[in-house]
């Protein structure tokens, strides 16, 4: 028996390893998107090293330059000041009727009659005219109703990707947050111009041109606001129900 149970202590704990292993997979790490990474500045030119009788003169210095961003690499803290409020109500009515109604006709001062036996055994044709009357009606009725509002305050620092040739500053950046029930994540890119950048380098998102702001996430919470795969079936424009 000590033989058996030696012999079996491997696969069991191999079995607790592999078990371990995939609840330590579920947890998930934040995923970077390449799409808002930031890039590294240019290396300044070489220059050639001469010592100076009061400091180094190879060394960069600028003595009357603000903090503004303005180079490739710098970077930019946007003021997130986002606020939308939308509402729409449509309501329809549709009613139509139609009517028709053929007499029927005097011919030579008489009016037909006519008998056609067997062709309606239902329905006596003993005294049949050509007097017709049709009718048809239907209606439909429909209304909506549609409210939104949404609101993004806070902050996240992006940096310049690409200085255009009039001035303007093109950035992005990305936030990630990792909390005990997922991941969030903040994504933003636009073009700015240097004017509205505040003196403290600072600028409010609603001066961002061709702004794109992404506020998602990933986890236990996003998954339990997410519709299961078979409402999301049923909910398919094609479904015929």
């Amino acid at each position: 028996m000590r033989i058996l149970n030696s012999c079996h202590t491997p696969v069991y704990a191999l079995v607790i390893v592999f078990l371990m292993s995939l609840l330590i997979g579920c947890q998930r790490t934040a995923i970077r998107d390449p799409a808002f990474a930031a890039v590294r500045p240019a290396l300044p030119p070489v220059r050639q090293v001469v010592d100076g009788a009061i400091y180094q003169a190879g060394t960069e210095l600028r003595l009357f330059e603000d903090v503004k961003a303005r180079r490739i690499g710098d970077i930019l803290t946007v003021l997130l000041q986002e606020s939308t409020d939308a509402s729409k109500t449509t309501e329809t009515t549709i009613d139509k009727a139609t009517t028709s109604a053929i007499n029927n006709p005097t011919i030579f001062g008489t009016s037909p009659r006519f008998n056609v036996p067997g062709f309606l055994p239902l329905v006596n044709t003993s005294n049949l005219s050509l007097a017709t009357n049709l009718s048809a009606s239907n209606g439909f009725e429909g209304a909506g109703e549609s409210t939104q509002k949404n609101s993004l305050t806070g902050s996240i620092t992006v940096s310049v990707v690409e200085v255009f040739p009039n001035g303007y500053l093109f950035v992005r950046g990305e936030k990630r947050l990792t909390l005990t029930a997922g991941n969030e994540y903040i994504r933003i890119s636009g073009i700015v111009r240097s004017v509205d950048i505040q003196a403290d380098n600072t600028i409010v998102s609603t001066k961002i041109a061709d702004a794109t702001i992404i506020y998602t996430g990933d986890g236990q919470l996003a998954e339990s606001n997410s519709m299961g795969w078979l409402a999301r079936f049923f909910n398919k424009p094609i479904f015929p129900f």
